[in-house]
């Protein structure tokens, strides 16, 4: 179980606690700019993620997310220690703090994230107005797109938006008409002149075929998504009466993934391009160059929530866990953020370096126990072999010139999971 991290030096703490603890915070520092040194360089120094939560108000009620949160409870509160329940539902700090804090990192990058963050879309145009960022994302439903004028959408880098596959499963997931009405906002954002990335992000569960989905929206009528993340619904919540789950992973999704991987190095042969489908993109270019990971969405070591109140936590969906809170805008400075290393199992485990420890929350609060939890370690492994046994193809590719290892290049910590 990974250590408590301290809220601060004690008034009264004695020189050799003292000295402890500057120790562990430098060696932190240095993982994480060894880290990140060799592919996130954007000029001198460590400069971080920041995902800037505006609401925890959504739009929609999907069968994997609010709906969900209804019926289950975090499965270990002693794990998460004392959660606030007093966090406002919307940003209730200065915005001058923010920049404050913003102005301090030498190239701040802030996703936009809620809830819907586009229900509070003259706060995002606000921040983008002022903030002394270069650099926005955003995380969103897609409902809400045309709230946004071209002038301020097409500033994103990223966009990511939740779809699920085709209409009948996104719609089935995350309610009646979404899914047209996500496509019609997507095309006009595009028609708009957005020149930046965007990501369908899927939720996968077990009514997901996961090649049908990943092919549907790859060559989708209404918008062929050049880039594609998945994660499953699995571990992040206290359901394990799913039965279903182990079933469906050993006789749909890993084998599907295998012939994804399969069909995604055809693609490279036939075509001389590499799809941007970042379960496989972002491992592969580390496999190619021997690179270890760290935790891939970079949650407690490059990539920093704030919170409606200004706390800073680790990880997006670690709200309200204050034992793991690494400071606050108002106070603490962005390269003095304390990380939170993955720990527990995760540390022995053969494949960690390719892994990275999939997800910090789970990883604290094992909301699964057990077989289910090691079926879900068993889909990394799976989505490890089939890359790995790929691996000599994508090399001789290189070799060849038909790609280029440059082309699995992508931008790290954009709200891409990577480990689904």
């Amino acid at each position: 179980m990974i250590a408590c991290l301290s809220r601060g030096p004690k008034k009264k703490m004695c020189q050799q606690a003292v000295r402890t603890r500057l120790r562990d915070r430098g060696e932190q520092r240095w993982l994480r700019d060894r880290h990140l040194s060799g592919f996130a360089s954007h000029g001198n120094g460590v400069f971080l993620y920041y995902h800037l939560i505006l609401t925890d108000e959504c739009n929609l009620c999907c069968s994997y997310c609010r709906a969900k949160s209804f019926d289950n409870s975090r499965s270990d509160e002693g794990c998460c220690g004392e959660i606030d329940d007093t966090l406002p539902v919307d940003v209730s700090y200065d915005l001058d703090t923010l920049y404050h804090f913003l102005q301090k990192d030498p190239v701040p990058t802030v996703t936009f994230y809620g809830g819907e963050p586009l229900l509070k879309a003259d706060v995002i145009k606000r921040i983008m107005d002022n903030a002394p960022v270069q650099r926005f994302m955003i995380q969103t439903n897609g409902l809400l797109l045309d709230r946004l004028e071209p002038e301020y959408v097409n500033r994103f880098s990223t966009i990511l938006v939740s779809v699920d596959g085709r209409e009948a499963l996104t719609d089935a997931h995350r309610g009646p008409g979404t899914y047209r009405k996500v496509m019609n906002n997507v095309k006009r954002v595009i028609a708009n002149g957005f020149l930046g990335e965007l990501i369908a992000r899927m939720t996968v569960t077990e009514d997901t075929d996961i090649v049908e989905a990943v092919t549907h929206l790859a060559g989708n009528p209404d918008h062929s998504f050049s880039s594609i993340h998945w994660q499953l619904d699995a571990d992040f919540s206290d359901d394990l009466s799913r039965t279903t789950f182990a079933p469906w992973v050993h006789g749909c999704y890993n084998p599907g993934i295998r012939v994804l991987v399969h069909d995604w190095v055809r693609q490279m042969c036939e075509q001389h391009t590499v799809p941007r489908w970042y379960p496989f993109l972002d491992t592969m270019g580390d496999l190619l160059n021997g690179r270890p990971s760290l935790l891939r969405c970079g949650s407690g070591h490059a990539n920093y929530s704030i919170m409606t109140d200004g706390h800073i936590s680790p990880c997006p969906i670690m709200i309200g866990m204050k034992k793991f809170y690494v400071g606050h805008i108002s106070r603490t400075h962005p390269l003095d953020l304390s990380c939170v290393p993955v720990g527990g199992e995760c540390t022995a485990c053969p494949i960690r370096h390719f892994c990275g420890g999939r997800c910090l929350y789970t990883n604290i609060v094992h909301p699964w126990k057990g077989p289910e939890r090691r079926v879900v370690c068993g889909t990394v492994e799976n989505l490890h072999a089939a890359l790995t046994g790929a691996l000599p193809i994508v090399r001789s590719l290189i070799d060849q010139g038909a790609i280029a290892t440059a082309d699995f290049s992508c931008e790290k910590f954009n709200g891409c999971e990577i480990i689904p």
